[in-house]
């Protein structure tokens, strides 16, 4: 197992897979590395150095009790692009994990990458406000309120959202949603919560402004978990030279449910 040290000594897991041009693959809430492994192998296997971290809080990262906003997290994703000696990177972020490719480039500017992938993600501004069409607070405030009263079954329920088998109920199979849940419930409650204040109410539009790398935005048009009218669309307007793929009908969890497709989009942005 490889640990790499962040700003404050919290030790960060890294799986470290293949050799090549270096991508980074950051995960979604609230999961962790594994949530990649179809993109891990199929990237790797293709000739790509492919980099997947769980977030503090969760998986086998430590669980420390601060840290879980948006500038500390990107300061852990340059602790390990500097560990790993990595340039000429490209950055995948998966929903939540959109926020982190989103504030590095903002603090950091794009020196060492080379490409940036949104994948459902909740760039640029999840919340209502008065000049943002988005989420009402009451949205987060009773994420917030289920997981505190059973986490298990908030979870458990969120999955099948995730995965649109509230919808569909051959989405994915029971296994896969016992898979999500033991990864979910692997994580700190109080990074879980946390976490939910800041891809909530984080505002990246001013980040989005220092993207001037090739960017590409991915996003499912029945995603329930992040609505694609307030995330990729609105991403889309923001940076107009993007490349917006819709998968029509896709829910949030498209890694899994779309993962063949995904994976070929991946590897064409990557030769591109």
């Amino acid at each position: 197992m490889t640990y790499v040290s962040a700003k404050d000594d919290t030790q960060i897991y890294v799986k470290d897979w293949g050799e090549g041009e270096p991508v980074v693959l950051i995960h979604g809430w609230p999961l962790d590395a594994d949530m990649w492994d179809y993109q891990s192998l199929a990237l790797s296997e293709a000739g790509y150095r492919v980099i997947a971290y769980d977030r503090r809080g969760f998986g086998r990262s430590d669980q420390p009790f601060d840290g879980h906003e948006y500038d500390t997290l990107a300061d852990d994703l340059k602790a390990i692009i500097d560990d790993k000696g990595l340039d000429g990177v490209t950055l995948v972020g998966f929903s939540m994990g959109g926020g982190e490719v989103a504030r590095y480039i903002g603090k950091y500017g794009t020196a060492k990458v080379k490409r940036a992938a949104l994948v459902a993600s909740v760039v640029p501004f999840m919340l209502q406000t008065s000049d943002n069409e988005g989420a009402g607070q009451e949205v987060f405030d009773e994420m917030k309120a289920g997981i505190e009263k059973d986490r298990a079954a908030f979870f458990a329920d969120f999955g099948k959202k995730f995965y649109g088998a509230n919808k569909h109920s051959d989405a994915v199979s029971d296994e896969a949603l016992d898979w999500t849940l033991s990864i979910a419930l692997l994580a700190s409650i109080k990074a879980t919560l946390d976490c939910v204040d800041a891809f909530g109410a984080t505002d990246f539009r001013a980040d989005l402004e220092n993207f001037d790398v090739p960017t590409l935005i991915i996003h499912g048009t029945e995603d329930q978990i992040v609505p694609i009218d307030i995330s990729a669309r609105k991403a889309k307007k923001l940076k107009s030279d993007a490349e917006l793929k819709e998968y029509e009908g896709a829910p949030h969890g498209l890694h899994l449910t779309h993962k063949d497709k995904l994976n070929k989009h991946l590897l064409a942005f990557l030769k591109s």
